[in-house]
Order: structure tokens, then C-alpha cells, then sequence
């Protein structure tokens, strides 16, 4: 894992990214403290599949009764 100071992620921005591409991650220092991570997005090339959570969980009936009042005015504030 390669360690950056700001002014090199900022000047060097565009060779970070294309480094963090090829699956290297990047830590961001500010005087010589990490403080952020420059990593890839992971995505997933399977499918979404409608239902596939079906049966995993339950709703509760409390879900679908109406809310308190003090809550529903706090919305108006």
C-alpha cells in the first residue's frame, strides 16, 4: 500500500487513479498521519434478481400503523 502526502495526491491525482485501477490502494497523509484511502469500487457482473430476499425478513405490523403525532410535526419544522 503506497503512502501519499495532499499536495502529491493533488498534483499527482490522475497517476493515483490509474494505480488504484490496476488494484493498488492509496493512503492519503496529512503530516505524515493517514487519513484517507483511495481504493477501487467494487461491482458485482452478477444480475440483479428480483425476489431473491423473499422469506429472508418480516415486516412488522407495527410498520404500518400510523406514526406519533410529535413525530409527524416535527416533519413541518
Amino acid at each position: 500500500m503506497k503512502q501519499v502526502n495532499i499536495h502529491e495526491a493533488k498534483t499527482q491525482f490522475s497517476r493515483l487513479i490509474a494505480a488504484v485501477e490496476k488494484g493498488e490502494e492509496i493512503v492519503v497523509a496529512r503530516y505524515g498521519q493517514p487519513i484517507a484511502k483511495i481504493v477501487s469500487i467494487q461491482t458485482s457482473d452478477l444480475p440483479r434478481m428480483p425476489g431473491s430476499a423473499k422469506g429472508k425478513f418480516k415486516v412488522p405490523p407495527a410498520f404500518f400503523e400510523p406514526l406519533p403525532d410529535e413525530l409527524i410535526e416535527g416533519f413541518g419544522q
